[in-house]
């Protein structure tokens, strides 16, 4: 199942609107890129992205232990799909040989860069010194890096956070380290790692870091929707821009910014059902297991539909629903059903906390 040629068109028309940039090595189509997120970035859900309009796409956190224990459900996170144009994979570790060891059996499903997780706050991941662990002792990171760049024959990059606490923001420090050893560019969370997702991101310090940074950055945090982009893309000096939790209430958000005045249409909940339709037929040439299947449809349908009229009956409806052609149906009659009632546009309340635990 692809598009229809109604929604097609639209993709199509502001597809063509945005402007292709190179970040060191890196080519992509647009500068608005898709976060990685645990749980949620894998192959099928990186491709919808893809096609609804992200310049470049990253994967879930993946352990570099895993991948060196030949661990079966490690290595499928590896796999990425022939449609994939740009897509890096991100490996989390903190040992400098086993990320290297693991980065050359990621290199092998053909990325187009290997990234390196320094920015997740997980209490599972930080205690045995990865993820945003890394950047409280700077001192190691320069053997750390030269040593996964030894093994690779494709750029690498990293994803940090500004830094490990508000006493001790390094995140240029971080950057200027990187760049000594051959790092290709920087994806910059706006949090620290001991404000997790709360708060908000410090686009003050992201605009600062991205003036004086010597590699390109992308700058990432608390862009969920159409007008906070915009403004963002305006008055940025990242060179580019990575919306994670936004996407997923809105997966024309990479899109929508591009909506001229003069633009006679909106993305109305046909359109969202045809997305949903697609991520099914993608994951049906995915994933072996229909539970699997049920669980990854039934979350994101629910994050789309927020905020839309009668969402919680809905989503009640979805989870008493156990099997997949039930769940297609409630939804097929949900989202066509606001169509036929009028209601084409979305209210959602971006001050609500949404996936405030985190997935990167």
């Amino acid at each position: 199942m692809n598009f229809s040629n109604q929604l097609e068109n639209k993709l199509q028309l502001l597809k063509a609107r945005r402007a292709p940039i190179k970040l060191g090595a890196i080519y992509a189509e647009s500068a608005l890129w898709l976060a990685p997120m645990s749980a949620i970035c894998d192959a099928p859900f990186r491709l919808l992205m893809q096609e609804l309009g992200a310049g470049a796409t990253v994967s879930e956190l993946i352990s570099c232990h895993g991948i060196n224990y030949n661990n079966e459900q490690t290595r499928r996170m590896l796999r990425i799909l022939p449609q994939e144009t740009n897509i890096g994979l991100q490996l989390f570790g903190e040992d400098p040989l086993a990320m290297a060891t693991s980065a050359k059996v990621a290199q092998e499903f053909n990325p187009k860069w290997i990234d390196i997780n320094m920015g997740c706050p997980v209490r599972k991941v930080v205690t045995k010194g990865s993820g945003s662990a890394l950047l409280k002792d700077t001192s190691k990171l320069g053997h750390f890096f030269s040593t996964i760049k030894k093994a690779l024959e494709v750029p690498l990059t990293i994803k940090i956070r500004t830094g490990w606490d508000a006493q001790t923001i390094n995140a240029l420090e971080v950057i200027r380290i990187a760049r000594e050893e051959g790092v290709e560019f920087v994806a910059i969370h706006g949090r620290t790692r001991t404000q997790q997702y709360t708060g908000f991101a410090d686009w003050d310090l992201l605009e600062n870091i991205a003036s004086d940074s010597p590699l390109p950055i992308i700058g990432n945090g608390d862009l969920h929707s159409t007008p906070l982009v915009q403004n963002r893309m305006k008055r940025t000096k990242c060179q580019a821009l990575m919306l994670g939790r936004g996407p997923l209430r809105n997966p024309f958000l990479f899109l929508e910014p591009y909506i001229e005045e003069n633009d006679q249409f909106v993305f109305t909940p046909a359109d969202y059902w045809e997305v949903v339709q697609r991520y099914h037929h993608l994951l049906e040439n995915f994933v072996d297991r229909e539970r699997t299947m049920i669980v990854q449809l039934r979350k994101l349908i629910v994050w789309m539909a927020a905020g839309f009229p009668h969402v919680a009956q809905f989503r009640g409806q979805l989870f008493e629903t156990q099997d997949l052609q039930g769940i297609l149906k409630i939804s097929e009659n949900y989202f066509m059903g606001l169509m036929d009632a009028g209601f084409h546009h979305k209210n959602i309340d971006l001050n609500s906390p949404f996936m405030a635990g985190g997935h990167g």
